[in-house]
């Protein structure tokens, strides 16, 4: 199996650690021909506007949408989760491909950045320590999407078939639970 990591912005080098343990190859997508080998995708945080012109000026975009529809494991993370929702800020989401519609920088700017305790019964854990930066909100689920786990009422780790997001980062805890989960995908 390799994991790729799309290295075109943001925090990317941070799902390393994880993968290392989870003692899976890895290898930074930057380009179509390394989209085209790898068997599953982790998208990181960071800013989603920026990737999404990367991926259209690499010519990336419309590979990455057919590798998803044929099958590829997905995990966005908060940008990631942007970047795959079907809808951002009531306009059509630039991947599109995870029937959610969501709402960028919903919590606040940088300094409104937070730790919450949630729990996350499909990984069993309890109280997890959630780091929110700067995170969208999702505002709606569509058919098919479960919700893995939330924050008050809103869905903060959701999942449709092989297709995850997250709109907190789990690369920056010790653990590699969430890791370990979308490898299984």
């Amino acid at each position: 199996m390799l994991v790729g990591l799309l290295g075109l912005q943001g925090a990317f080098l941070d799902h390393i650690p994880h993968l290392k343990r989870c003692g899976v190859a890895y290898t930074i997508v930057r380009d179509r021909e390394v989209l085209g080998r790898i068997d599953r995708l982790i998208i990181p945080g960071g800013e989603s506007t920026v990737m999404s012109k990367f991926l259209l000026e690499f010519n990336m975009l419309q590979l990455l949408t057919q590798r998803i529809q044929d099958g590829m494991p997905v995990w966005g993370v908060c940008a990631g989760a942007i970047l795959l929702a079907a809808q951002v800020d009531g306009r059509p989401g630039s991947v599109g491909v995870l029937p959610i519609s969501v709402t960028r920088n919903a919590y606040g700017r940088q300094v409104a950045s937070d730790t919450q305790p949630v729990d996350v019964p499909q990984l069993n854990l309890l109280n997890y320590p959630a780091i929110f930066i700067r995170a969208p909100r999702i505002d709606k689920v569509g058919a098919g999407v479960t919700t893995h786990a939330v924050r008050g009422q809103d869905p903060i780790f959701v999942q449709k078939d092989q297709l995850m997001a997250t709109t907190f980062h789990p690369e920056l805890n010790s653990d590699d639970c969430f890791h370990r989960y979308f490898i299984g995908l």
